[in-house]
């Protein structure tokens, strides 16, 4: 990326603390920095004279830039380190070491322990932190150890050792530090009362703390005891100094998914985070556009969070939202918090859409929107060059199917006509032939269904057609193409998923078009437009109601019975690997059976 092309990035990146990540041209993660400014950290790469060799090969690689906004420094810090470890970029190799940030662990134990640890062991014990400083931690617990007496052996204190008398106290029940539950001179219950103190300090509830501890200060202050009231103030510059715990770290919070929504009167913006292993590991905001009118945004962010979660690979079994929504799979549980972690998180989420929200106006000068008739020309002559097209694509065509929790699958079809879009050239299809989902299969029908209809009609062909969904996609739009005998009269490429790398029929290593070049840029708006226009179209059908969904056509089964059975079970994938025992309980024997057999046969 040069610094031209940066001037053109730079105004999305925020003045705020967060995590961003490098990409190179084939969309590997090459380098993860933590910023107290994203803007400016990110500038420093581009806007200064590099004197390091290892940083001038690094930004000539830089082909994308995206980042993380945080709540603060400190878990821009945590964010980095866990990103690094889990991805492991090549330009972080000094940093990719074994080192782990302490905790400060609650033991799960009888008067339990409280002691600094870097390994986190599922054991039900309490861990707070990760402490970004060794420092900053010991100098908290010495606070704690200083106002609360705790013990620190390791004695099996049950109830029966105790009463056998088994233990003698040691040298820090007569230093103070600890009132002696060894031998039954402290409860378990005064033990626990003076545990869930420390808890809140260690949670970061100190405002109640530091309140009384003021309260003392000035009452020793006040009776001329001004040692004692230095000692206080001291304790409160500690508890001052003490960072919270961090949101993005946590290993409390294992294998879940973030979802929340805002919205306009024209698009509803989606922010989607992964969480593994009590850390972030992914986080992705995406524009829906809305064109039915009044939709509720639970729906929008339901049908939303479904792609999101297939398209990422998600694996979570929790999943946290700014509202109920409806769940892919009923083994999955939904949490919509209102206080905590999880809250916190919910808000950093918010966050973040809210930044991509304000800063897509910003970009529109790179989705081509404002260009001139001479700048889209410009354009389509350099995505000729890149793709080696025999015309120039004056007309551009691109398809994509959408399915939903088992409802008949739909595909759409977007049309570009001189660099830009031409809505009156769009085309919704419902899929006739195929039976059940099978994406492949639709592709075949809605090609095939396309371009016999424009050799009957006499018109023009496209000079590019590219199909949504890589290599399997293309290799089914190709079937058709044959068989309609117009291969070679146009050029047909796949377009991968979760990126804009283009493939040609035959082709085992995909293109890759110089990042934020126009051409590229052309290429994901019209990807973009096929996914709203297809995601639209779909939503409109099932808010009208005409979309059946594939229990409907089994004979014997009306729209009462699939719905029951939808709500229960969440999709047709999902009730096709059921018994007949599973499904009874919801929609009875008889009609239990006449499903089981539908999707099982003879066997």
């Amino acid at each position: 990326m040069t610094k031209e092309e940066f001037s053109v990035v730079a105004p999305s990146l925020p003045h705020l603390p967060g995590v961003y990540k490098y990409f190179d041209s084939y969309k590997t993660l090459i380098y993860v920095g933590k910023a107290k400014n994203l803007r400016k950290r990110v500038s420093s790469y581009f806007n200064k004279t590099l004197d390091n060799r290892k940083t001038v090969v690094l930004v000539s690689q830089i082909r994308n830039i995206e980042f993380t906004v945080t709540d603060s420094e400190h878990d821009a810090f945590l964010l980095e380190n866990s990103l690094i470890k889990h991805y492991q970029p090549k330009y972080n190799i000094e940093l990719k070491d074994d080192k782990t940030y302490p905790y400060i662990v609650i033991k799960n134990e009888r008067f339990p322990r409280v002691f600094l640890t870097r390994t986190v062991i599922r054991d039900g014990s309490e861990y707070i932190g990760p402490f970004t400083s060794v420092l900053a931690a010991r100098e908290l617990l010495d606070l704690i150890k200083q106002n609360i007496p705790l013990r620190n052996c390791t004695l099996n204190l049950s109830q029966q050792n105790i009463e056998k008398g088994k233990f003698k106290v040691c040298l820090e029940y007569h230093l103070g530090n600890c009132k002696g539950p060894c031998e039954g001179h402290q409860s378990a219950e005064d033990y626990d009362e003076k545990l869930q103190y420390i808890r809140h300090i260690l949670k970061g509830n100190i405002s109640v703390v530091l309140k009384g501890l003021k309260a003392e200060m000035q009452e020793l202050a006040g009776s001329m005891e001004f040692e004692k009231a230095e000692i206080v103030k001291q304790k409160m510059t500690a508890l001052q100094r003490y960072q919270q715990k961090s949101t993005v770290v946590n290993p409390r919070l294992n294998n879940i998914d973030v979802v929340t929504i805002l919205s306009d009167d024209k698009s509803a913006y989606v922010n989607f985070m992964m969480l593994q292993n009590g850390t972030i590991i992914y986080a992705n905001t995406t524009e829906v556009e809305k064109k039915i009118e009044d939709e509720e945004e639970s729906d929008i962010l339901s049908l939303a969070y479904a792609h999101l979660r297939e398209r990422f690979n998600s694996i979570a079994t929790e999943v946290v939202s700014s509202m109920p929504i409806n769940l892919p799979s009923s083994e999955m549980t939904l949490t919509v918090p209102k206080l905590g972690d999880k809250k916190n998180l919910l808000d950093m989420s918010m966050k973040n859409a809210q930044i991509f929200k304000d800063e897509l106006k910003r970009k529109s000068s790179l989705m081509l929107t404002n260009a001139t008739d001479d700048q889209h020309m410009q354009t389509l002559r350099e995505l000729q060059e890149a793709l080696h097209l025999p015309n120039l694509p004056v007309h551009i065509e691109c398809f994509d199917n959408s399915n939903f929790q088992g409802s008949y699958p739909v595909a759409a079809m977007v049309c570009f006509r001189n660099g830009v879009s031409s809505n009156k050239d769009y085309r919704h299809y419902k899929i006739k032939t195929v039976e059940g989902i099978d994406d492949f299969a639709s592709m075949t029908e809605i090609v095939y269904r396309r371009y016999k209809r424009l050799l009957e009609e006499g018109k023009s062909l496209p000079q590019l057609v590219i199909i949504d969904g890589g290599k399997g996609q293309l290799g089914a739009a190709l079937k058709s193409i044959q068989q309609l005998d117009l291969m070679g009269k146009m050029t047909v490429v796949g377009l991968a998923k979760r990126e804009e790398s283009i493939f040609f029929p035959g082709d085992k290593t995909p293109l890759q078009l110089p990042y934020d070049s126009q051409a590229h840029l052309l290429v994901r708006r019209i990807r973009d437009e096929v996914h709203r226009f297809g995601i639209t179209f779909h939503r409109q059908l099932r808010s009208k109601g005409t979309i059946k969904n594939e229990l409907e056509e089994i004979p014997g089964i009306g729209e009462k019975t699939a719905t029951e059975l939808l709500q229960e079970f969440k999709s047709v994938k999902k009730i096709s690997t059921l018994t007949e025992r599973e499904m009874t309980r919801v929609i009875g024997a008889s009609k239990a059976y006449i499903v089981w057999r539908y999707f099982h046969g003879q066997d």
